[in-house]
């Protein structure tokens, strides 16, 4: 059982436990919104209630990033995928998404394309998923946990 002031995942988004209501539900608050407040049974019956990844985790997370594997699906098929992994919940599907969208937009701007809305719409999403959950677990704000990702991530392919 989590306890108030304890940070939670609900679904996709970083929440705060700020109340329990009748022992049967936790009041949350979206860490990027302080006027949404939800009721969520205590009792996860769905699994849409997790912790945050220990800091540790994020940190392995980040350093193994290198070594995630890109999306290899054509345009048609791309968006679906992209879908499915952000209904995963998981954080290494999040990692894809960013480093899939990052590289098929570096590589259009390369070759004097347009960058894809599509791709465009994706890599924030999973960014804003990713970095909300690492800004906890790292003890950081949510630019500086970008900068740190990308300075380590940087200084690994060196």
């Amino acid at each position: 059982m989590f306890k108030i002031n304890d940070y939670v995942v609900y679904k996709r988004d970083v929440c705060q436990i700020i109340g329990i209501k009748d022992e049967k539900y936790y009041t949350l608050r979206l860490i990027d919104d302080n006027t949404l407040k939800l009721s969520v049974p205590i009792t996860n019956d769905f699994g849409y209630l997790r912790s945050i990844i220990s800091k540790e985790e994020a940190i392995n997370l980040i350093n193994d990033i290198v070594n995630v594997e890109v999306i290899n699906n054509n345009d048609r098929l791309i968006e679906n995928t992209y879908k499915e992994l952000i209904r995963s919940n998981k954080l290494l599907d999040l990692v894809k998404i960013i480093k899939t969208t990052y590289l098929r937009n570096d590589n259009r701007l390369k070759n004097n394309k347009k960058i894809s809305d599509k791709d465009n719409f994706y890599f924030d999403k999973a960014e804003k998923y990713l970095y909300n959950e690492l800004s906890i677990s790292l003890n950081m704000n949510y630019e500086e946990v970008k900068k740190y990702v990308f300075d380590t991530v940087s200084s690994i392919k060196k």
